[in-house]
C-alpha cells in the first residue's frame, strides 16, 4: 500500500498523542487473540472460498454467502471466524443449518463467529449482510463520484477490515484461493483483486477466479460506471468514462515498470497487471490487490511526475503479494522491501538523479517522524509490537522508508549485481508462506551475509532492525536536481529587501513535482505576504492541479495566513478525500486556533460540507480534529 510519499501528518498527531503505548506499554484489551484475530487459524486451515454476492445499492449493503473449504489440521470441534459489523442470518454444515454465536464486539477487533464442527467436516458456508458499519465500503452516491452518472462501491480491507466483508479467518498469514460470483445493477461493470472482464455484460452477473492463493486483506472489489482502456496485451486501466483515457496516458509506462521489476524481482506471476483509478474520495494512495491495484485520482497530475505510486503497488506483486508479512509486526517485510524496488523501477524508467530525489524527500519524511515520535520510541524500530492495538498504528514512515534505506545501505555494502541476486532469490524461494522478520533474519544470514561476514557487520543489520532510530550509516542520495533548488530558495530569501530585485532568480517553472516540493519545503514557515504573493502570482500555485505541490502549497499558506488560497483550499477539500492530504489541512486550519480565529471557523465549515464525501475512515480522523 502506497501510504505515505509526503510527511503524512495525520500519523504524525496520532503518535504524539500516543508515543507511550509502545511495545513496553501495550493495552490488555487483545486478550485472547493472536495476531488481531479471534480466528483459530492454526487449527482449521482454509484453501478456498466460493462466494456469492447481490450488491445493494437502495440499502448500501451486500448481501452474500460464503463458503469455505478447509481442512481440521488439529481435530478441532469448532471453527472460530473473524467478523466486524456483519449481519450472520444462517451457518450451514453438509448442507444443514446449524446453531452459531457471535461474540461480543470490539472496537478494533471486532467479533468473534463460533459454530460447531466434527472432525471429518471440510465446507461450511454463512449467509449474511453487511451493514453501514461496515469500515472496509464506500458506497457513494452518484454526485460523489467522479463522473456523476452511476453510484459507486469500493472495498479497503487492509489491514483487518476484510472481515466486515466476508466472514474469514482475517490474519496475513493465512492465503486462500476464491471464485466470486457478484451481481451488480445492470449498466454496471464490477472488478475485483482476480480475473476480470473488461466490458460491461448485459445482465451485471459477473465471475471471477483467483487460482493464486492470497492473504483476505488483498481481496477486493469496485463497481461502478467504470470503463477500461487497454495499454498493451497485458496490463490496461479501469476508471470512470470521463478520466478513463487520461488515466490511461499517464500510466503507459506500466509496460516499462514491468521490465524492470522483472530484472530484479524475477518473472510477474499473477497473469494481467491492471489498475483502477478509483473516485476522488478514496482514501489512500494506492493498494496493492493482486492483478489490479486500486490508486488514487490524485496522481494524475498530466506530466507522470507521481506515478511512482504505481512502481510502488506493482513491486507488491512480489514483496508483500508473493513475499507477504506473516503478522503486521513485521509490516516492514512488506513495506520496506516495496519501497526500495519502487525506486528501483523509477531509477530504471528514469534516471539517478530523479530518484535521488525520491530518496531524499523520503529521508525528510522519515527523519520527521522520528524527531516526532522521539528516537528512543519503540515504534521507531522496523519489527514492532502491534499486540494490544489497532495494527494501523504500524503504517507510518518507518517501515516504508527505514526499511527501504537499509535495503539500499545492503545494496551498497555487497554491490548491486550481487543484491540483485539475492532479492531475485529471496523472491522465489519464500514465494506464498507467511514470512516472519526471524525468518527474514535467517535468509540473510544463509544466503548473503555467508558470502562475507563483515557485511553484515558494516550493515549493523540487527540494529536497524531491533532497535529505535535511525542509525548512523543511514545512506544519503545526490544533490545534483536539489542543490540547485536550495541555491534558489536562498536567493528567494535573500532578495526580499533588495529593490529592482530578481526575487525569482533560479526558480524554474519547468521544475519537476519533486524539485517544487523541495522549494516549498526549504521556505521560510510562515513565509511573508511579500513572499507569498510574488510566488503566486509568477508560479500560480494556488491554481496548481498537481495535488502534492497544491498541499505544500496550501500547508504553507495557512501557515502564513495566505488568503487569497482559502477558497482554492476549500475547492480542494471538497474534490479529494485521500487521507494524507486531508487530515493534515484541516488540523493546520484548527491547532492552537481558538473557535474564533477565521482559520478554525473554515474547518468546522468545509468540514460540515464535505464529510459525508470522505471514506468513513477520512471522516472518523478528521472528526478527531475538528470536534
Amino acid at each position: 500500500m502506497k501510504y505515505i510519499y509526503l510527511l503524512p501528518f495525520a500519523i504524525v498527531v496520532f503518535f504524539a498523542a500516543c508515543k507511550n503505548k509502545t511495545a513496553e506499554n501495550i493495552g490488555k484489551d487483545f486478550a485472547g487473540t493472536k495476531n488481531h484475530s479471534y480466528s483459530n487459524y492454526t487449527d482449521v486451515v482454509p484453501s478456498h472460498l466460493n462466494w456469492q454476492a447481490n450488491i445493494n445499492f437502495d440499502k448500501k449493503i451486500i448481501e452474500a454467502t460464503a463458503t469455505w473449504h478447509f481442512t481440521n489440521k488439529n481435530k478441532s470441534n469448532k471453527i472460530i471466524l473473524d467478523i466486524a459489523n456483519l449481519n450472520i442470518l444462517k451457518v450451514l454444515i453438509n448442507n444443514k443449518e446449524i446453531p452459531f454465536t457471535v461474540g461480543k464486539a470490539h472496537e478494533v477487533l471486532g467479533n468473534s463467529l463460533t459454530f460447531a464442527i466434527n472432525t471429518t467436516d471440510s465446507i461450511a458456508s454463512i449467509t449474511y449482510t453487511t451493514t453501514n458499519a461496515s469500515a472496509a465500503l464506500q458506497w457513494l452516491t452518484p454526485q460523489q463520484t467522479a463522473s456523476k452518472t452511476m453510484p459507486y462501491l469500493f472495498t479497503q480491507c487492509e489491514a483487518i477490515n476484510a472481515r466486515s466483508v466476508i466472514p474469514c479467518w482475517d490474519v496475513p498469514a493465512v492465503r486462500v484461493t476464491y471464485n466470486a460470483q457478484v451481481q451488480v445493477p445492470k449498466g454496471m461493470l464490477c472488478v475485483m483483486s482476480a480475473d476480470n472482464p473488461t466490458q460491461k455484460n448485459a445482465d451485471g452477473l459477473y465471475n471471477f477466479k483467483m487460482q493464486i492463493p492470497v492473504p483476505t486483506y488483498l481481496i477486493a472489489l469496485a463497481c461502478g460506471n467504470l470503463e477500461y482502456v487497454a495499454i498493451n496485451n497485458m496490463c490496461g486501466v479501469y476508471s470512470e468514462p470521463n478520466i478513463v483515457q487520461k488515466a490511461a496516458a499517464e500510466l503507459n509506462d506500466i509496460p516499462k515498470m514491468i521490465a524492470a521489476a522483472e530484472a530484479i524481482g524475477g518473472p510477474y506471476k499473477w497473469g494481467r497487471y491492471d489498475v483502477v483509478v478509483q473516485p476522488p474520495s478514496f482514501p489512500i494512495g494506492g493498494m496493492e490487490n493482486p492483478k489490479l491495484t486500486f490508486a488514487t485520482p490524485t496522481i494524475l497530475a498530466g506530466d507522470k511526475s507521481l506515478i511512482s505510486l504505481i512502481a510502488h503497488e506493482l513491486a507488491h506483486s512480489w514483496s508483500g503479494n508473493t513475499v507477504t508479512n506473516a503478522t503486521w509486526n513485521d509490516l516492514w517485510l512488506n513495506e520496506g522491501f516495496t519501497t526500495y524496488f519502487e525506486r528501483r523501477i523509477m531509477e530504471k524508467i528514469t534516471d539517478t538523479t530523479y530518484t535521488d530525489m525520491l530518496w531524499e524527500l523520503s529521508y525528510q519524511d522519515m527523519m520527521a517522524d522520528v524527531k516526532d515520535m522521539g528516537a528512543t520510541n519503540l515504534d521507531t524500530r522496523l519489527y514492532v509490537n502491534t499486540q494490544g492495538r489497532d495494527p494501523e498504528d504500524a503504517f507510518s514512515n518507518i517501515p516504508y522508508e527505514k526499511g527501504a534505506h537499509l535495503l539500499w545501505l545492503c545494496e551498497k555494502t555487497v554491490g548491486r549485481e550481487v543484491f540483485d541476486k539475492f532479492l531475485n532469490a529471496y523472491f522465489k524461494d519464500n514465494a506464498y508462506k507467511p514470512f516472519t522478520t526471524a525468518m527474514a533474519l535467517t535468509y540473510f544470514d544463509n544466503n548473503l551475509w555467508n558470502q562475507n561476514p563483515e557485511w553484515k557487520k558494516t550493515v549493523g543489520f540487527d540494529a536497524w532492525i531491533y532497535e529505535p532510530g535511525i542509525p548512523k550509516n543511514c545512506p544519503r542520495p545526490g544533490n545534483t536536481r536539489f542543490a540547485k533548488v536550495n541555491a534558489a530558495v536562498e536567493t528567494f530569501k535573500n532578495t526580499l529587501s533588495t529593490k529592482n530585485a530578481n526575487y525569482t532568480s533560479g526558480i524554474q517553472s519547468t521544475w519537476t513535482t519533486h524539485e517544487w516540493l523541495q522549494f516549498l519545503r526549504k521556505l521560510p514557515h510562515p513565509c511573508t505576504q511579500t513572499q507569498m504573493e510574488i510566488l503566486d502570482k509568477q508560479f500560480k500555485l494556488t491554481q496548481t492541479q498537481n495535488s502534492e505541490i497544491a498541499f505544500e502549497w496550501y500547508m504553507l499558506s495557512l501557515q502564513s495566513n495566505y488568503t487569497p488560497a482559502y477558497k482554492k483550499i476549500e475547492d480542494f477539500l471538497m474534490r479529494v478525500g485521500r487521507k494524507k492530504f486531508v487530515k493534515p489541512l484541516y488540523n493546520a486550519m484548527v491547532e492552537n486556533k481558538k473557535p474564533t480565529d477565521a482559520q478554525y471557523i473554515l474547518a468546522h465549515s468545509i468540514f460540515e460540507k464535505a464529510k459525508n464525501n470522505y471514506h468513513p475512515a477520512t471522516t472518523k480522523a478528521v472528526s478527531e480534529v475538528v470536534k
